[in-house]
């Protein structure tokens, strides 16, 4: 049985390997997520086992990239503006944070530049808060039968993303989470040469025992794996 953890007194190593012994069994696998984390501390989950790294900020993905092993598979998982994509473009995994087709254009037109396939999930907006992004069921259905999605080649949408409420009630989150993994069953209707709905990120360190019971197949860990986060001083 999945439960709520809490990393407090624990290594990045006893995280982890907590992480992964929840997950065993699933279908889900871990996202470290990583922003503002120093490098030594990213070292220490790879040393433990960890691959998959997550980042929020295309600045500091490309400065981790550069230094830390080559074998990381690295996610995109923050909002994502279309005139950084190009700094990613060369090595990212995968970007999670598609809201809209023109970024989507962007991304193929920079893997071209790069004979590189992207893979990609289409963010979608499923929580109460109208600050966060992502597209709705409509727009995501516009996006998939549009002329311009047709012509792209270096792009894969692989499938959903999505953040829930901020809020205490579980119901609420369930019900976001469960409607998420319903939409992409109704969007595997789609699915060809350039869109496998197979992949569903939902879940973070206070809702991802709600998410892998409603289908997720990537949490994404920040807090509970590396501790708080750490923020630049000064102005």
């Amino acid at each position: 049985m999945i439960t709520a953890f809490n990393c407090r007194a624990m290594s990045i190593k006893e995280n982890i390997r907590h992480y992964e012994e929840e997950l065993s069994g699933t279908p889900c696998r871990l996202i470290a997520v990583s922003k503002t984390k120093p490098n030594e501390l990213l070292q220490e989950a790879y040393d433990a086992g960890q691959r998959d790294f997550g980042e929020n900020k295309v600045q500091e993905l490309a400065a981790k990239a550069e230094v830390l092993p080559k074998d990381i598979k690295w996610h995109m998982v923050g909002h994502l503006q279309r005139n950084k994509v190009k700094y990613i473009a060369p090595f990212v995994h995968m970007i999670h944070s598609v809201d809209s087709l023109r970024l989507l254009l962007a991304i193929d037109k920079e893997a071209r530049k790069n004979d590189r396939l992207v893979h990609v999930l289409l963010q979608i907006h499923i929580a109460r808060e109208s600050t966060k992004f992502g597209l709705n069921r409509d727009e995501a259905i516009e996006l998939l039968a549009s002329e311009s999605f047709k012509q792209t080649t270096h792009v894969h949408i692989k499938g959903l993303m999505g953040m829930a409420t901020n809020t205490p009630d579980q119901e609420i989150v369930a019900s976001e989470f469960a409607g998420l993994h319903r939409l992409l069953r109704d969007l595997s209707a789609w699915n060809g040469p350039q869109v496998e709905m197979s992949e569903l990120s939902m879940g973070m360190s206070s809702d991802y025992p709600i998410a892998v019971k409603n289908g997720a197949t990537m949490i994404r860990i920040g807090t509970d794996i590396f501790g708080a986060r750490q923020y630049p001083t000064g102005a």
